[in-house]
This record gives C-alpha cells, structure tokens and sequence, in this order.
C-alpha cells in the first residue's frame, strides 16, 4: 500500500509543482501590485501551457484542477457562521434570494436567445450571482465534461473577474448619487459585486459600517453556493453518459456544508481558522492556475462578442433587482 501511494504522489508531483509555483507568483503579484490574483494565476498558466504537453505533468495538472479544486471550496465553509446569516433578516435573505436565482434564469434565458449552450448560461449566471470566480469553479466541477468545458470555466472566470474590478470602481459612485445609508450601501455593494475581494475593497473605500455589512452580506451570497451546487448537480446530471454522472451529492458539498457547521457551533481558535481559510485562497488559485495550464489560447480567442454581452446583462440584472428589492426592503 505505502508502494502504491509513493507511485502515485511521484507521478503527481510535476504537474502539482507547477501548478503551485504558479499560484505562489500569482499571489505575490496580487498582493504587491492590487490585482486579482486569481486573474495573475489563470494568466500565467495560460503563458505556461505548453507544460501541460509534457506526459509527466499532466496527471498532476489535471488533480490540482480537480482534486484542489473542490477542497478549496470544502474549506470556504470555514467563512460562513448560521448565526450569521440569519442575523440579517429573512427579507435580507429573501432578497438575495431573488436575485441570486433570477440572474441564473435569466443567464440561461439570454444564453438559449443568443444560440449558446443553456449550461453556459448557468455557470455565468452562477458565477456572476453567487461569489465570482469560486463559484465558476466550483459549479464547473458539477457541470456535465465536454469539450468546450475548460474553455468556458475560463472565460467565465476572466469575465467575472473583470466585471467586478469595474464594479468596485463604479457600484460606491452608484450608491453615493442614490444618497444611501452606510447599511443600504453595504447591502448594495455586498449583494451586487461578484468576488469577496472586490466587495470588501468597495464596502470599506465607503466607510467601516459600510464594508462590515458588505463583507456580511457578501458571506451570505456564498453560502447559496450550496444548494445552487446541488441543484446544478441534479438538473444536468441527465445531460452526461451514464457512467460519467457526478454524484446527485458531491462529497465537496457535503465537506462545504460540514465547514459551515463547524464555523456555526465549535469554537475554532482564530489562528487556526485563519490557517485553513488562507489554505482554501491558495487552493483555489491553485486549481485556477491548473486550469489555465490546461486551456487552449486559440480556442479563447474565438469565443466572439456574445458571451461578453451575456456576462454584461446579467451583471447589470443583479444590480437592478438588488437596487429595486431594497426600496421594498429597506
């Protein structure tokens, strides 16, 4: 058994090496330039495909994008307390609600309108709704294999992340000619912005009330990443080969699911916390990195013009349906 397990951490390492150095410099160039660094990591593997050629790489390349992939979100967890999110009201909730569903719906309407794939559709929608590039990932993972797969999660993740850098920039000058309050602000900007990055640069470029609740409502919208997940499982499960079928219940979830239960009722020292969130970061742009190693340039190229408008107007639903559901919330 210890023979087995040694052959197959050898035939893992290069491809994991790689894709770990990415994400190394991906994050030092995030953390001293501002960027996003999981838009650094997806770069720089797209740049280095040419070592996803190399047999010896790619098995380890292909469990970095899977395997790290989906305990990065297991861990994302770890961010989210019940008490939390129960404490900013059902109509809060309700709100998010509407518009985290609404803008999936609508994603795979206009997908279907512009001759796209209804499951394109819904990854954007997903990703654009829920937590940016996290949720692409981690919805991709349920998403039925083919051949434009990688190619979608890719642009989806480089969509929603330019989408939201604009977003940080544009959404506090919204919310300051609407005249709201610090809270309504944070509920705006927490509601509306795709990454949990972004959300925070915003809500605190306003004031410390202001990004707290953001931060808040913005760790809500990522706890909808459990049952938006499960459901994704199940309604495309019927559209892959009956070999192929994801689990109705990915084990990923059920480790998301169980995070959140330790967050909520066991005590967790801060310093340890803090170990695994910044484990489930790394993770994730890990997973990305790999990803990018794995992505064809050319075939990015020839996406066209329609899933950028795609990405655009569900951008621009959310905010709406965020902007008119909080003059009956609030």
């Amino acid at each position: 058994m210890f023979s087995s397990l040694k052959a197959s951490g050898a035939n893992l390492f290069p491809g994991l090496a790689v894709a770990i150095t990415i994400g190394f410099a991906a994050s030092f160039l995030g953390e001293h330039y501002g960027a996003p660094t999981m838009l650094f990591a997806l770069l720089l593997g797209m740049a280095l495909r040419f070592l996803y050629e190399n047999d010896q790489a790619v098995a380890g390349i292909n469990f970095a994008g899977c395997e790290v992939l989906r305990t990065g979100v297991a861990l994302l967890g770890l961010r989210i307390a019940i008490g939390d999110v129960m404490a900013v009201g059902i109509e809060t909730l309700a709100l998010l609600a509407v518009g985290i569903v609404s803008t999936i719906f609508v994603g795979m309407a206009l997908s279907k309108f512009m001759g796209l794939k209804s499951r394109f559709g819904a990854l954007t929608g997903g990703a654009v709704a829920i937590c940016g590039a996290s949720a692409a990932l981690a919805l991709s993972a349920v998403l039925p294999d083919g051949k434009n797969k990688e190619q979608n999660t890719i642009f989806a993740v480089i969509g929603v992340t330019s989408l939201s850098t604009i977003a940080m920039i544009i959404y506090p000058i919204i919310s300051g000619s609407l005249a709201h309050s610090e809270e309504a602000a944070g509920l705006f900007l927490g509601g509306t912005i795709h990454d949990v990055a972004q959300v925070v640069g915003a809500g605190y470029s306003i004031s410390e009330p202001a990004g707290d609740t953001a931060t808040l409502v913005k760790l809500i919208r990522v706890a909808f990443l459990v049952p938006v997940v499960f459901v994704f499982a199940i309604a495309f499960r019927s559209q892959t080969t009956a070999g192929a079928r994801p689990t109705i219940f990915p084990m990923f979830l059920v480790g998301f699911a169980a995070c959140v239960a330790l967050n909520s009722y066991v005590d967790i020292p801060a310093g340890v916390k803090d170990v695994f969130v910044s484990a489930s970061r790394f993770m994730l742009v890990t997973a990305i990195a790999a990803i990018g190693l794995k992505s064809n340039l050319k075939e990015l190229v020839n996406v066209g013009l329609k899933p950028v408008l795609l990405m655009v107007m569900e951008t621009v639903w959310l905010a709406v349906i965020i902007l008119v559901g909080m003059e009956m919330v609030l």
